[in-house]
């Protein structure tokens, strides 16, 4: 029997083959990593230009002015969860009057993509996010998964490079670190990840510090001096 034909139908082994075939289209994904510090929370992310003639390609999107979020996987299943994301944001401070927490935005993004495990007809959102935001309770960072798992972190990597930028982010991430010691990690787990030098044409990286609450991309003047440091090209 074709276990794979329908998400509504489990394996002998207990296994739910289309959601291990999301879980795979992420593992394709460019690399993303994301540091949290006590200063803020950095996002940095893979660029592939499958071509020289492709003007931009954006891998971390704003989600509202505290919060943003880097994805590895299906960019047209990225597009539909982030416009809903913004959505959520917007609702939240029309009906509270305040931000809204970076854990309750991945909780609503992660009821959808569970509802998306367990209906027929449908299929898993075959991608993964890295939030990066300041709430009231401080500087967050969390990943979602396919099946609609979400889990704060300290520092994690998402894509096809994940697991080497993972062990790089074990040896090197401090907990007391600054905005600018986690800026250097996060682009050395993603060199390591991307398994090449960085460069400025395929790396970009955004933050979001505690002070402004503001998250906001790095502009490529001041990524420049990040990406000499990590030994990386310019």
């Amino acid at each position: 029997m074709g276990y794979d034909r329908a998400i509504t139908v489990w394996s002998p082994d207990g296994r739910l083959f289309q959601v291990e075939y999301a879980r795979e289209a992420v593992k394709r994904g460019s690399t993303a990593v994301g540091v949290r510090s006590k200063e803020g929370v950095v996002l940095a992310v893979e660029i592939r230009r499958v071509s020289r003639l492709v003007e931009s390609i954006e891998k971390i999107q704003k989600i509202d002015d505290h919060v943003g979020l880097a994805f590895a996987g299906l960019s047209s299943d990225a597009r539909i969860l982030i416009d809903r994301a913004r959505i959520y944001a917007q609702i939240n401070r029309l009906l509270y009057d305040e931000p809204i927490a970076v854990e309750s935005l991945a909780r609503r993004l992660c009821d959808i993509k569970q509802m998306y495990t367990q209906h027929g007809g449908l299929r898993p959102f075959g991608v993964a996010f890295l939030i990066a935001g300041v709430d009231a309770t401080g500087p967050k960072l969390v990943w979602t998964d396919p099946v609609g798992i979400y889990t704060s972190y300290y520092a994690h990597a998402i894509g096809a490079g994940s697991q080497a930028a993972i062990e790089v982010l074990e040896k090197e991430y401090k907990e007391n670190s600054n905005l600018e010691e986690a800026i250097i990690t996060s682009l050395k787990a993603l060199s390591k990840g991307m398994g090449k030098k960085i460069s400025i044409d395929n790396t970009e990286v955004a933050l979001v510090d505690v002070k402004t609450r503001l998250f906001k991309k790095l502009p490529k003047k001041q990524l420049v001096k990040y990406i000499e440091k990590v030994g990386g090209q310019v």
